[in-house]
């Protein structure tokens, strides 16, 4: 393994050098990045053309060029972030982040409930648990898709354990229902392409396949399900919001519930879509008789 992994040492430097860099210039380089690799990204570019065409017609096919464009540099940018999330020392965090709400996440851990803070897939999502995290003055744990590469996975589940704690595999429910039932802050997401436990419920009006399992892993852990919203804001901070959990969730209907935190997903989106991770194949898994997206 040493041996297969030696460009790890590297890496790693390079990692902590970028990590530290002043927020303007982290943001300069994820953008000069962007361009600079645009023709490798042709890919990520195509997807992300098509789920903005999908999912705002009403735009111009200017416009919509224009977002998708803005999609896919800030996932690049989002790159830096992430390291930066794992490898910034504490004081280079300082100040860079404005939370609200954080009183109900305190409430629910005092009541020695464990939270699911539900979030979705924006290009920043890591630095934003990693703030929230010191914001808290604690770990915060992350579930997380496990790399195929066993040198990178190794060197991600380190550095993302040095901040986090233990990970939790995607598919790992046992280890998400545990921390849960310890009271542990897990931040979660099931906004992505699911072709299990799903139903197809409306995300800016395009059927997309939704996990429907959230209310009743809440349930089975006795823990409190809390919306967690971030962006990063035209001055380079972030801005953080926990609320309450929504009225009426959960409902006892769960293709109802996936319905719902898709609406309230798609309000926040709305509010930031070139934060979004556009890039993936949200409407992958169609309903029967529908065809292929991409």
């Amino acid at each position: 393994m040493a041996a297969r992994c030696f460009f790890l040492a590297p890496l790693d430097l390079l990692a902590r050098v970028l990590a530290r860099l002043p927020q303007p210039a982290l943001l300069a380089l994820g953008r000069g990045l962007a361009w600079l690799c645009w023709p490798l990204l042709a890919s990520r570019r195509r997807i992300a053309g098509i789920n903005v065409a999908l999912c705002f017609p009403a735009l111009h096919p200017a416009a919509q060029r224009s977002l998708a464009r803005a999609s896919v540099v800030n996932t690049v940018v989002g790159a830096l972030e992430l390291v930066r999330a794992w490898f910034a020392p504490p004081r280079v965090l300082a100040g860079l982040a404005d939370v609200e709400g954080l009183e109900h996440l305190r409430a629910a851990l005092a009541r020695g409930q464990g939270v699911l803070l539900m979030c979705g897939h924006f290009t920043h999502t890591e630095l934003a648990v990693r703030l929230l995290s010191q914001a808290l003055g604690r770990e915060v744990r992350v579930v997380v898709r496990r790399h195929n590469n066993a040198c990178l996975e190794a060197w991600f589940d380190r550095a993302r354990a040095a901040v986090y704690g233990p990970t939790i595999g995607k598919k790992d429910v046992r280890a998400l229902l545990r921390n849960l039932m310890d009271g542990q802050p897990v931040v979660y997401s099931a906004d992505q392409n699911f072709t299990y436990q799903n139903a197809f419920v409306p995300f800016f009006g395009v059927p997309a396949a939704t996990l429907t399992a959230t209310p009743d892993l809440v349930r089975r852990a006795g823990a409190v399900l809390l919306p967690f919203w971030y962006r990063r804001g035209a001055d380079g901070r972030y801005r953080l919001r926990i609320e309450p959990t929504w009225t009426g969730w959960p409902s006892g209907d769960p293709v109802q519930d996936a319905a719902r935190y898709m609406a309230e997903l798609e309000t926040v989106v709305r509010e930031c879509p070139e934060q979004y991770l556009w890039a993936h194949r949200r409407f992958k898994t169609r309903p029967p008789g529908e065809p292929p997206v991409y």
